[in-house]
């Protein structure tokens, strides 16, 4: 049949083969369900430039290795697809080493899925996207951004504001070797001095190693580079990345088992600038660059014998804040035909996290004056001995924690917090041909999370630096031989989901009309007191002192344990129409559900009255034209939102704070058009605009409310607009591409203003197979971000009704120089 046809052939594409890829899709079973048009060895790729848009009843639009490609090496994907309409990134650093902000149709990032074959990526526990730590971009053979909806059996919590599906390579028929060697530096105004990056990045591809077609390929890199802005820290990483590829027969059944590792040691690349809507808070571009607060290189107080030693501000900046993670996953997809007409996809997986933020405390030797050890005191009465600078304060009951042989030192500690997940899920998918128009399949997903969040504290060298960046592995103890700590607890976040689609072509209309019923579980074990509705906890040792400090807090809650489920039914729907060969109408609609993150959902603890879960509607309407050398699509859509649930990160809380605005609507336009009018020659423009609007003041106490109504969302730009040109000039290709981002409010109420800004970056490449043929896949290429080296503020956290928050610095003007080499 037409659609195992199609699965057949995308399936054992490689880079060289002239077979046309599909659609990036969720999983496996969504790839195979989606597609269909017959695609067959010799068609031509229906990209034009690396930009594809699906012919789907939803707004899809895929980049393609073409153009990930062209982008600095080791560049994070999710900079690569702010390209796409409706997208804004904004990056930490040059080199895609240090994370950014995320939003899609103004949406952050805990609203958006995002998978790798089929996984989530998203934190289970916040949803959050890390995108320094994304896959190589060597190894993706596309990019697929689903605007506003998700695939039926998608594995996700909250994903509102629309899909990212990332999707590996296949391995190659052939043998062959494929190495990138870059150097990079920042060149900006202000004279920064050397911000030098290295990388390296290796693949070797085994080729066909029996005639059953079993092909491997395994890659690893590794990446230093400074920090952006500061004196101080930097990035060092490094990649492993395999797939295992064997066909089963000749008619498109396959079993692939890939794996992935990942280990970043990085520093938080943070702003010292504030900014309030009155100011701007760089004045000229050497303002950028800083050095430390405290110094560096510093030291901390050497204790003295006998004597209250107190300590110092160095290593206590947020830039000295070490990020590390360890992070890992094994995955699978497989294909089995079953009969003529059934067809299943089993995709298992399993991802493993290990990681940490923030920076340090201090802790005193001796107990507190209640008489209570472990645990982090924030309140000034718990010891009026201790130094005035607020701060946090462990309490070690009798122990020499600087060596000096007493116990009445105050002592800076390294006190991240520390989170170790293990996650299984599997997506299986049986689907069934009616006939060659008429299909079905039924879903079933699971999403199993364990979180064990803790936070131990660990001693620092003389220098500030620490020990061990995990301090879990080696825990300070009391005098009780048990680990103070400011957070411990124990989570599982669980999905269970059944969901059904049918798909229908009749004659140029092609229909879809699934269902999803997810039920969400979440379990949480709070080991320590909560304190108030933020979800603030204190730690305390032991059962007695537990009870004895309750005793002295009422209104606190003791360590507890609780279970929260949702679930609801989600339809969607989807129409797509072909006017003539080139151009059709789709319309879609989809419900939505968000579950409520761990962190407000530890907070309701306290008051006892679970959150509210994220509901939304989502409407999308569009046009799409395509020929050979155009792909243009062009998409009105709605959404309405009940509880609508804005989480933001405070980098100096180190936690992530939610407010529910109640009811939200948000409507908006995205289009794009990639046009090749000729070999030579490629041009991309795209462009979005949205509004938002609050229904109603939120309430900020009992009789307090903050004025929302009728304004905007915080974070969200007004509108984008950008534009790619591209042009190969015989053994020389030449890459520009600008994108204009609108300004966005600081907090929903409108008082402060971020400015938009332009970005343009600027690549080229020389083939040096066309001095040598002996170097036919050898080429030097080049790459500067933010060419015009723009001054602006970049990702920032929002709020309520803030009056000013501290804000990153978009990135300075960089450049990188890559020897790119194979055979």
């Amino acid at each position: 049949m037409k659609f195992k046809f199609l699965l057949a052939a995308s399936v054992v594409s490689t880079a060289s083969a002239m077979v046309a890829v599909p659609a990036a899709a969720q999983s496996t079973g969504s790839l195979n369900f989606d597609d269909d048009v017959i695609v067959v060895s010799g068609a031509r790729s229906t990209d034009v430039g690396g930009v594809d848009i699906p012919d789907s009843p939803k707004a899809k639009v895929q980049l393609d290795s073409e153009l990930i490609l062209r982008q600095a090496p080791g560049q994070t994907i999710n900079d690569t697809l702010n390209l796409v309409p409706g997208v804004s990134f904004t990056n930490n650093d040059p080199f895609g080493s240090l994370g950014g902000s995320f939003t899609i149709r103004g949406f952050n990032s805990d609203r958006i899925s995002q998978t790798f074959d089929g996984i989530p990526l998203n934190d289970s526990g916040n949803y959050a996207l890390y995108t320094n730590q994304m896959v190589d971009p060597e190894i993706i053979e596309a990019a697929t951004v689903t605007l506003g909806s998700t695939d039926v059996d998608s594995p996700t919590a909250a994903a509102a504001g629309g899909t990212i599906n990332i999707r590996t390579k296949v391995p190659d028929d052939e043998f062959g070797v494929y190495t990138a060697t870059t150097y990079g530096n920042i060149i900006s105004r202000g004279n920064p001095g050397d911000r030098m990056m290295y990388r390296f990045f290796g693949k070797v591809e085994t080729g066909e190693l029996t005639t059953g077609g079993l092909k491997a390929f395994f890659s690893a890199s590794t990446t230093e580079n400074e920090s952006t802005f500061s004196n101080y820290g930097g990035v060092n990483k490094q990649q492993y990345n395999g797939k295992i590829f064997q066909p089963l027969g000749d008619n498109g059944d396959f079993i692939s088992i890939a794996a992935h590792y990942n280990v970043n040691r990085n520093n938080f690349n943070g702003s010292p600038f504030r900014f309030d809507g009155t100011s701007n808070p760089i004045a000229e571009p050497e303002d950028r660059f800083y050095d430390l607060s405290d110094g560096t290189p510093c030291t901390v107080v050497t204790g003295v014998t006998g004597a209250p030693d107190t300590y110092n501000t160095c290593g206590t900046p947020f830039e000295r804040r070490y990020n590390p993670s360890n992070t890992g996953n094994v995955r699978i997809n497989s294909l089995f035909t079953l009969s003529d007409k059934l067809t299943l996809t089993v995709d298992p997986s399993f991802q493993y996290v290990k990681a940490n933020g923030g920076g340090t405390s201090v802790g005193f030797e001796g107990a507190s004056v209640d008489g209570f050890t472990g645990g982090l005191f924030t309140t000034d009465a718990r010891n009026a001995a201790r130094p005035t600078r607020s701060t946090q304060y462990y309490y070690f009951g009798g122990v020499d924690l600087n060596g000096d042989g007493d116990t009445l030192d105050y002592v800076t500690i390294l006190s991240p917090s520390h989170t170790r997940t293990n996650r299984y899920g599997v997506i299986a998918n049986l689907i069934y041909d009616i006939n060659p128009d008429h299909r079905v399949r039924l879903a079933y997903t699971l999403d199993h999370a364990r979180h064990r969040q803790t936070g131990t504290a660990g001693l620092l060298r003389q220098n500030a630096e620490p020990f061990d960046v995990f301090p879990a592995n080696d825990p300070l103890l009391d005098a009780d031989g048990i680990a103070p700590q400011k957070r411990n607890r124990k989570s599982f976040a669980i999905l269970n989901q059944i969901s059904g689609e049918y798909r229908g072509q009749f004659g140029d209309l092609t229909a879809t009309l699934g269902v999803r019923a997810p039920f969400f579980e979440r379990e949480l074990n709070q080991y320590c007191v909560t304190t108030d509705a933020s979800g603030n906890v204190n730690c305390i040792n032991g059962a007695e002192a537990i009870a004895d400090y309750l005793a002295a807090n009422p209104t606190f809650v003791a360590p507890t344990s609780a279970t929260y489920k949702y679930d609801k039914l989600l339809p969607n729907i989807g129409l797509n129409y072909d006017i003539t060969p080139s151009a059709s109408i789709f319309a879609s609609y989809a419900k939505n559900l968000s579950v409520p993150s761990t962190d407000p959902l530890y907070g309701s603890l306290f008051v006892g009255v679970s959150p509210v879960p994220e509901t939304s509607d989502s409407f999308d309407l569009g046009v799409r034209y395509q020929t050979g050398n155009i792909q243009a699509q062009i998409t009105g859509w709605y959404n309405q939102y009940n509880n609508r649930l804005a989480t933001a990160y405070d980098p100096i809380l180190d936690r992530s704070i939610t407010r529910n605005l109640g009811k939200v609507e948000k409507y908006g336009v995205d289009g794009s058009i990639a046009w090749k009018p000729s070999d030579p020659f490629l041009l991309y423009v795209f462009g979005s605009y949205l509004k938002s609007e609050i229904d109603e003041d939120v309430q900020t106490g009992e009789t307090t409310f903050a004025p929302t109504a009728g304004k905007r969302e915080a974070g969200a730009p007004r509108y984008t607009l950008g534009a790619r040109a591209q042009a190969d000039l015989g053994p020389l290709e030449l890459g520009v591409q600008v994108k204009r981002t609108g300004s966005r409010f600081l907090n929903d109420i409108n008082t402060i203003e971020l400015p938009g800004y332009t970005v343009a970056d600027l690549d080229a490449r020389l083939s040096l197979g066309y001095f040598n043929e002996d170097f036919d896949k050898a080429f030097i290429q080049i790459n500067v971000v933010n060419l015009l080296d723009e001054v602006y503020i970049g990702s920032a956290p929002t709020g309520l009704t803030t009056s000013g928050e501290f804000v990153n610095i978009g990135s300075p003007r960089a450049f990188t120089a890559s020897l790119i080499w194979g055979f």
